[in-house]
């Protein structure tokens, strides 16, 4: 029987609801053998806090459903919403695919994971506080002081350095897995520029468009003020009031990876997108120019990389910098976000220590569990990585996107020797982890028009101002369209999905901002694309 009116020439899709829901769009889906699959349990019933919206969805019949993806796509292409690959020789912009069926999150898992992300940046910050400041945490002996001072993101510039607003880590970019048993793991912390948060906002908005009523019966939390929330945190941080106060968005320019994301972003936002010779620094003070001449500059968001931010302070060669940044940084008269220097606290290297960060800077437990990790500098973990290299997943912990990866169980006789000569070579540089078996999420196949499953991650956002964390409802669910493939990232076959965060109970209002200032010291110290172009986002695109 169907429903209401559907076609794409309502720009909207209203599904048909069959009779026998069965055979719908799960017909035959049967979840990943050894996997947590996010919407259906092991008895092949969906899981209960999703049976509403998994039999809605379950009731579109295969063929309405690749006519909504058809439209899903044909909004993608005419919106724009692409992103590059370097190590693409053809430098084409490409559509970041999106698979309509969203992954679900039930109102009490995102309260854990919302609880374990606001701790886990609340700890980090103070961790970069402590390492740019009394180091502490070094001289107690809690983390290695030589991994952490010989780490390549660790930045002797900015040591005694106070951020303007107190804030280090203003966008958090965390990715977390979900393990066989249910677990959230954290993956990464990313914490000098993340992107991807804009694909988030549009793929919720080609949802709305597509699946209205479906969307609607679902209670799902919305994600369209994170524009508001990121001025909100930006504004915050300034040294001028926030009435007061002048910000924009610092992009390389429109032949970076993410530029899409940087005039998103500012658009969204309603401040002015610039580049480096747009803004000029006098007397410590950052000024934008303008055709009614120059006005002074209070916040920036840059998402250029810090190496290239200023080629007074770093790279001498730096065409996408301002000359004299830091100085007006260090003076106290612009706030940077996210701060120089972040790059040490999300070394994959430094990765194995945050839950002690947790315990020594905020006396409790971790409230998210992480993956174990092998650290190569060390002598009995390089022995072990080496003679189990077939079992494990090697990372370089300065590359990102699923490039300097060694993924051991799928991996070749040659490879392995490649990445033992790498590994004996510089063994600082490498880490290992055991392969975790990622959760999946049923996935449209065009081939087979069917859901499939597929494995995926999730990497959500978390805001940080001068009056505390907020996290963005949600994330980007990046998933591996690849069968049999662990790799998401869209540079090597990658593509993502909605991220639907259901209402609790009673729940229809957001939550307000929570949790204690960042910056206000230690609580009972016991005391989250690959070959990118030089200077900009190269370790967190999506």
């Amino acid at each position: 029987m169907a429903h209401g009116p559907r076609g794409p020439s309502s720009g909207s899709f209203t599904p048909v609801l069959l009779e026998n829901p069965g055979a719908g769009l799960f017909a035959g889906y049967t979840p990943l053998p050894g996997a947590y699959d996010e919407l259906f349990g092991r008895d092949g019933a969906p899981r209960p806090e999703f049976l509403r919206t998994a039999t809605l969805l379950g009731a579109l019949a295969p063929n309405e459903f690749a006519r909504a993806q058809h439209l899903a796509e044909l909004a993608l292409l005419n919106q724009g919403v692409t992103f590059s690959v370097y190590a693409d020789q053809r430098g084409a912009e490409k559509i970041f695919p999106l698979c309509l069926i969203p992954r679900m999150l039930s109102a009490a898992d995102w309260a854990h994971m919302e609880r374990g992300l606001e701790q886990r940046v609340r700890a980090l910050g103070l961790f970069l506080d402590d390492v740019y400041g009394d180091q502490r945490i070094l001289k107690e002996e809690r983390v290695p002081r030589d991994l952490v001072l010989g780490s390549g993101q660790y930045l002797k510039q900015v040591h005694g350095l106070r951020p303007p607003g107190g804030v280090r880590i203003h966008i958090a970019g965390v990715d977390i897995i979900r393990d066989p048993a249910g677990t959230f793991r954290v993956l990464e912390d990313n914490l000098r520029t993340p992107s991807g948060v804009s694909y988030v906002l549009e793929n919720r908005l080609i949802s709305k468009r597509v699946l209205p009523h479906l969307l609607d019966k679902a209670r799902v939390q919305r994600v369209d003020h994170y524009p508001a929330r990121l001025a909100e945190t930006l504004r915050s941080v300034s040294p001028a009031s926030p009435s007061g106060t002048s910000a924009v968005v610092l992009t390389p320019g429109p032949y970076n990876s993410a530029y899409f994301e940087h005039s998103f972003l500012a658009r969204t936002m309603g401040l002015e997108l610039v580049q480096a010779p747009d803004l000029f620094v006098d007397q410590d003070q950052v000024f934008v120019r303008t055709t009614r001449g120059p006005r002074r500059v209070h916040v920036i968001y840059r998402r250029i990389d810090e190496a290239f931010l200023d080629p007074e302070a770093f790279r001498p060669d730096s065409l996408l910098g301002v000359r004299g940044l830091m100085r007006a940084y260090a003076a106290g008269n612009v706030a940077l976000a996210n701060a120089p220097g972040n790059g040490v606290a999300d070394d994959k290297a430094v990765y194995p220590f945050v839950p002690e960060m947790i315990r020594y800077y905020l006396g409790e437990e971790p409230v998210l569990e992480q993956v174990p990790t092998y650290l190569c500098m060390r002598d009995d973990d390089r022995r072990y990585v080496l003679d189990h290299l077939d079992q494990l997943v090697v990372k370089a912990v300065d590359e990102a996107g699923g490039y300097g990866m060694l993924m051991g169980p799928q991996s070749t006789a040659a490879q392995r020797d490649e990445f033992r000569a790498r590994i004996q070579a510089t063994p600082r540089r490498y880490i290992a982890q055991h392969r975790i078996e990622l959760s999946t999420s049923p996935t449209w196949d065009p081939t087979a028009k069917t859901a499939v499953p597929r494995r995926l991650d999730l990497r959500p956002y978390v805001l940080t101002g001068r009056d505390g964390s907020w996290v963005l409802p949600g994330g980007l669910t990046r998933v591996a369209l690849v069968a049999g493939s662990y790799v998401v990232n869209s540079s090597q076959g990658g593509g993502s999905k909605d991220t639907w965060v259901l209402k609790g109970p009673g729940e229809n209002a957001q939550r307000t901002p929570s949790v204690g200032a960042p910056g206000a010291g230690p609580a009972a110290v016991n005391n989250d694309p690959p070959g990118a172009a030089p200077g900009s986002d190269p370790p967190e695109a999506p």
